[in-house]
């Protein structure tokens, strides 16, 4: 196919070159009945493409014309057998992926820091969680990939297990050994789902992980918008072979996507990809270069770590994205969430996430020199402080307790209930410092990156009690909660 060509984004173009007067959705009338600040800042272009599914413009749910074509062109571009836009991120595509392969009450397998889209995907579908414990690296503080050894003995363990989901590459960018996990989970029969959303550049240059389809993924959900030029909230969903049913897939599709699409978010995509086609390899090759020199750069101010290629080959560590750069910042007295705000509020630079220990700082095709440098000057001036600011409660008891290394992530909680039982069982309210020994009837999760702690079904431990506790005296978002101070958590009624 001609990767040069941009179907969708043409007809929106044609549409607004041939001057129809619109009667149809949004009811903005292409900007004409917008209020002026945004219509001004949005801009007249921006607004004229924002349209409905009419008569030319292809329909999203039941593609034939410019939308098929143009996610023809995506399957090709990526390797794939089929391919489909998404519009409402990586979200909608863990969720499809799960409904699309396992049946209510069947098991499924997934590694424990999966996002909490995954839980959705629980729920919806009805599935029963088998939890493989990733690979944890002590001295980062981070969770890793599970291996293909945990795989296979996940699978020898628990014979009723219908498929098999892997995150790769994680938030932090390290990738699993997909090919190793592919093999094993096939030698079982079954389908390998694979959550890829940050590896949406992998297959465009060869300095990057294999990606997913590459390496024998059935299934692989990309977050487009993440690391490439497509607009927020847009993603792509790849499928390859024939251990899926593709009837079941693209039916599954149908109930996640809206009948109202965006059509500027569907031209982006369109756009997104013909860039990748022609120009990936060029434009991720700048990045990753630059990416590696700010590294180096980083990793040169004292009490400084960010971690790189020297962690390959680690359990859980099989490969790793150049272009996350985690900031490590235990050494200098601040936690990352402190380390964030600091480089926001003084220096003006953003970082993607913070948690406990580390910032995590993202390289893109849109990334450029002079943010690099600002970066690296604001980390300079971070490392140069002489106090952290102070955000812990008057007893001190968190910041000993991160000085000394007294901390660690709690275990798997033990499963009760099916997530998907839980979630619709009659519920009351008590007290978060009491719940332990109560079945967790709401996902907890501390965001960013998105991964829960705590999902319905489970027990609710000590541990989990305390280390949620932590987050939040540490100054962490929680998401999931009724409360979303958590001084209280939605509980499975006791009858």
């Amino acid at each position: 196919m001609d990767q040069s060509r941009t179907p969708y984004f043409d007809v929106l173009l044609d549409y607004v070159d041939s001057g129809v007067i619109p009667f149809h959705t949004p009811g903005h009338m292409q900007g004409k009945g917008m209020d002026r600040a945004l219509r001004e800042f949005l801009g007249d272009n921006v607004l004229a493409i924002d349209l409905t599914q009419i008569r030319g413009l292809d329909d999203l749910l039941q593609p034939s014309e410019a939308i098929d074509e143009a996610q023809r062109l995506a399957a090709e571009a990526y390797g794939a057998d089929h391919s489909f836009f998404l519009i409402n991120g990586s979200t909608s595509g863990n969720q499809i992926m799960m409904m699309a392969a396992v049946n209510p009450g069947e098991q499924i397998a997934l590694p424990r820091n999966s996002h909490k889209s995954a839980m959705g995907g629980l729920i919806m579908s009805g599935a029963f969680p088998v939890w493989m414990r990733p690979e944890v690296d002590e001295s980062l503080h981070l969770d890793h990939t599970v291996t293909p050894e945990t795989v296979r003995r996940t699978l020898e363990e628990h014979p009723a297990i219908k498929a098999v989901y892997i995150v790769s590459p994680t938030y932090y960018g390290v990738a699993a050994d997909l090919e190793g996990i592919a093999r094993v989970t096939h030698s079982y029969g079954l389908p390998l789902l694979v959550d890829e959303a940050w590896g949406p550049h992998f297959h465009f240059h060869p300095s990057l992980p294999i990606d997913a389809l590459a390496a024998g993924a059935d299934l692989a959900v990309n977050s487009t918008h993440k690391m490439l030029g497509s607009l927020s909230q847009t993603a792509m969903l790849h499928q390859k072979g024939n251990r899926i049913d593709i009837g079941r897939l693209k039916a599954v599709v149908k109930l996640f996507l809206s009948t109202s699409p965006n059509l500027v978010l569907i031209a982006s995509l369109d756009v997104a990809r013909r860039q990748m086609a022609l120009e990936g390899h060029a434009l991720l090759s700048r990045t990753i270069q630059l990416a590696e020199d700010t590294r180096r750069r980083l990793n040169a101010i004292e009490g400084v770590q960010c971690f790189g290629s020297e962690q390959i080959g680690k359990p859980g560590v099989f490969a790793l994205d150049p272009t996350k750069i985690t900031i490590t910042v235990k050494a200098l007295g601040y936690t990352g969430y402190e380390a964030e705000e600091i480089l926001r509020r003084r220096y003006n630079v953003q970082c993607e996430l913070a948690d406990l220990f580390n910032c995590l700082a993202l390289f893109t095709i849109g990334t450029t020199q002079e943010a690099a440098d600002r970066l690296v000057y604001g980390v300079k001036e971070l490392a140069r402080e002489d106090r952290p600011i102070d955000v812990f409660s008057p007893s001190g008891v968190l910041e000993r307790r991160l000085k000394t290394g007294t901390y660690a992530l709690p275990k798997i909680p033990p499963i009760r209930m099916n997530p998907r039982e839980a979630f619709l069982a009659p519920a009351e309210l008590v007290s978060f410092k009491g719940s332990a020994g109560r079945i967790c009837a709401e996902v907890i999760t501390p965001y960013p990156p998105g991964i829960p702690v705590i999902s319905p079904g489970e027990e609710i431990t000590p541990e989990v009690v305390d280390y949620l506790d932590l987050e939040k005296k540490a100054g962490v978002r929680m998401q999931g909660p009724y409360d979303s101070e958590l001084r209280r958590i939605r509980v499975v009624r006791e009858t």
